[in-house]
């Protein structure tokens, strides 16, 4: 078994780098080493365009010298090397402003169950016997440019394909005597198809897939999708502004969720960039809102043991029913703000399946909500637009299609939706369990009522 590609003597030399930097004064020290390899294989229009090979590896170090903290990156491994490094970067250290809330997090709230790195069962055995034609060959399989064809309503314009392998090692210790190691393996493919209707405009579809093994990859129907997707483009109709039930797809879906994970940060309540800093323990969204970390499920993309400071990760409710139940506190922000540590960040966010639209057992679909919602916008896609951190209030252009009757009836474009994270989250009507299997972050199609659209 492989399990990495973090040898032995990778990891004795992240050790000298630790006894180098205690030796030469620091009062603690942690080493993160990391190595990744990364292959690619891109077609355009059915032609091998592009093959990419590469490997990086990398040491950050994490220096604590005399209530002054420093962060210094190298790639280089050589032993004899390492000795001069660290010195000059402690020199480094010392020149700069006191800060004595910087400390490494308390070795009883770190990992004690990450050694071998392949303990949530992320790493593919099957990547190390991987070669060139073989990457090759799957990449041929899923590449649909040549089994397009051209129909009385569109033309095949062109078609960028691309499958993608990597494998990701992590190696982490600290002087409080943590040790952690996270390896994990992705296969990827995508597809981005244009067409063109009798007029001659262009519209173009994309999908991709993803998946830390390579049996669960589904590479067949990827520009097949990609195709579909942008066939369904043709032929948008405008829509006046106003109020309308929306609905967003689950493969955007994550677009919207995004800042309300990041105003939970304590770094941006501290620096009063946050529109949630007064929200722990108080119920501020739709009771319909729940999100939970589910960061050590096994065999899930994005799970971890640790975070970068090493401690230990855990199943946990970020928001209960609308109520903020957490912040992500690392232990700068701890001892800095006088809040409890927590984790530095959150890991594998999961929005709960609302109970009020299931029936039979059933997950609840896309098409579940468009019925619910009756009449509105169908969202697929973003363009643009921004969120503003301090206020909640946001901008989007928007991309997709008008339904009513629960049922799409054309194309819509060139719209915008505006409004505040507050109020839109308080609009939820229901989530949908049709998260997407291949992303980290697992956000299901969401329904929303009355919200603001701009033509």
């Amino acid at each position: 078994m492989n399990s990495g590609i973090i040898s032995e003597e990778d990891k004795r030399k992240a050790g000298l780098f630790m006894a180098s930097a205690l030796e030469q004064g620091a009062d603690m020290a942690r080493i993160s080493l990391s190595k990744s390899i990364l292959d690619s294989f891109s077609f355009l229009n059915g032609e091998l365009d592009k093959v990419s090979h590469s490997a990086d590896c990398s040491v950050f170090i994490h220096l604590f010298v005399e209530g002054r903290y420093g962060t210094f990156s190298t790639n280089r491994l050589e032993e004899s090397s390492i000795g001069d490094f660290i010195g000059r970067a402690i020199e480094t250290t010392r020149m700069l402003a006191e800060d004595r809330c910087r400390t490494l997090a308390d070795i009883s709230r770190t990992a004690a169950n990450a050694r071998t790195g392949t303990e949530l069962g992320l790493c593919d055995e099957s990547y190390f016997s991987l070669d060139s034609s073989d990457r090759l060959r799957k990449a041929m399989s899923g590449c649909g440019f040549n089994k397009m064809k051209n129909t009385d309503s569109y033309k095949v314009i062109s078609e960028e394909f691309e499958y993608s392998d990597s494998i990701d090692d992590n190696y982490l210790i600290d002087s409080n005597g943590f040790e952690g190691r996270h390896v994990e393996t992705s296969f990827a493919v995508c597809s981005e198809t244009t067409v063109s209707d009798s007029g001659g405009l262009k519209y173009s579809g994309y999908w991709w897939d993803s998946s830390p093994f390579l049996n669960n990859l589904d590479i067949s129907d990827c520009s097949e999708t990609s195709l579909r997707r942008a066939a369904a483009c043709m032929n948008p109709q405008k829509r006046r502004s106003g109020k309308y039930n929306m609905v967003v797809d689950c493969s955007v879906s994550s677009r919207l969720i995004a800042p309300v994970i990041t105003a939970l940060g304590a770094g941006n309540i501290q620096q009063k960039n946050s529109f949630l800093s007064e929200s722990l323990g108080r119920k501020v969204f739709s009771e319909k809102l729940t999100v939970t970390d589910r960061a050590t499920d096994f065999g899930k993309p994005g799970s971890r043991l640790f975070d970068t400071e090493g401690v230990a990760t855990s199943e946990r409710k970020v928001i209960e029913k609308g109520t903020v139940r957490m912040f992500f506190v690392n232990t700068y922000m701890s001892n800095k703000t006088g809040m409890a540590p927590t984790v530095e960040g959150i890991s594998r966010p999961v929005v709960e399946e609302s109970q009020n639209l299931k029936s039979d057992g059933k997950r609840v679909s896309l098409r579940d909500l468009m019925r619910h919602c009756r009449n509105g916008i169908l969202v697929t896609g973003f363009n643009g637009g921004n969120c503003n951190s301090s206020t909640g209030n946001f901008s989007y252009g928007i991309e997709g299609f008008a339904f009513r009757d629960g049922k799409i009836t054309h194309p819509v474009k060139e719209m915008v939706i505006t409004g505040n994270m507050l109020e839109l989250w308080n609009s939820l009507e229901a989530a949908g369990g049709d998260a997407r299997s291949c992303t980290r972050w697992q956000i299901p199609s969401l329904a929303f009522r009355n919200v603001d659209f701009s033509a």
